[in-house]
């Protein structure tokens, strides 16, 4: 799968994918980042990029000609491209986004700066624009990094199994469950005995009741939400009650 960057700052974007499991995915061509200075696209002869807006108002706005040409020349004839602008008046992304968004051979993410991008821009090459929350930041690179990691994870060999991003908190329906590590006790707190008693069964139900607690307790919209397989549905009832019992 390839990514494409178009922004005025391509050295802060490489820098974000120059590490970790992005980088490794990279280097074993299993997918591909590309940042583009849309400054390079200026006809402009001091390689403006933006200008004030029309009607007034504060701040300069991104110019249309330098992204226009910039987006031309990154998609060029390929097919099953989605081209997406970082806006917080955009979609909010989730998982359910960065598996969509997976299914596109070619993902193209404008980063704006300033008051934003002319309007133009958006209806004659966005496809949709996506938020990665509801505040604004100072430009769109850090939102387009936020998005090419979370899709570029789920992309085939990026990690190791399915079960890594299948089952892993948000992508279920839940939170995840408390996970623990050596040593058994640390600082007089220890781990559950039930982690350490080599019974799977009883660690998978600890482990869904306890994911099935936290997720009602801090994120209960996502169960309103969701969609459970019966045994999960009976153990979101059973703690359901619990907790009425309680109060």
């Amino acid at each position: 799968m390839r990514f494409d960057i178009l922004t005025l700052f391509p050295e802060m974007t490489d820098s974000i994918f120059s590490y970790s499991i992005i980088s490794r995915a990279m280097s074993q061509n299993l997918i591909e980042i590309h940042s583009h200075n849309i400054r390079d696209y200026s006809t402009d002869k001091h390689r403006r990029v933006d200008d004030t807006p029309y009607g007034g108002g504060m701040g300069m706005l991104m110019s249309p000609q330098p992204i226009f040409d910039c987006h031309k020349a990154v998609k060029g004839g390929r097919e099953n491209v989605r081209t997406i602008y970082m806006s917080p008046q955009g979609t909010v992304f989730n998982h359910q986004k960065a598996l969509e968004l997976r299914e596109y051979d070619n993902i193209i993410i404008l980063c704006g700066h300033y008051e934003g991008v002319d309007q133009r821009v958006i209806d004659e090459i966005v496809d949709e624009e996506i938020s990665i929350g509801d505040y604004v930041l100072t430009g769109g690179e850090l939102a387009a990094a936020v998005v090419v990691d979370a899709v570029a994870r789920l992309c085939e060999g990026v990690l190791s199994d399915k079960e890594c991003y299948e089952k892993e908190s948000i992508a279920g329906g839940l939170l995840e469950y408390p996970q623990y590590t050596r040593p058994f006790d640390f600082h007089g707190l220890t781990v559950p005995e039930v982690l350490n008693s080599g019974h799977h069964a009883n660690i998978e139900l600890w482990r869904l009741e306890r994911a099935v607690e936290k997720t009602l307790r801090v994120r209960p919209d996502l169960i309103e939400n969701g969609t459970f397989d019966k045994k999960t549905l009976k153990v979101i009832e059973r703690i359901k009650k619990e907790y009425e019992n309680q109060q």
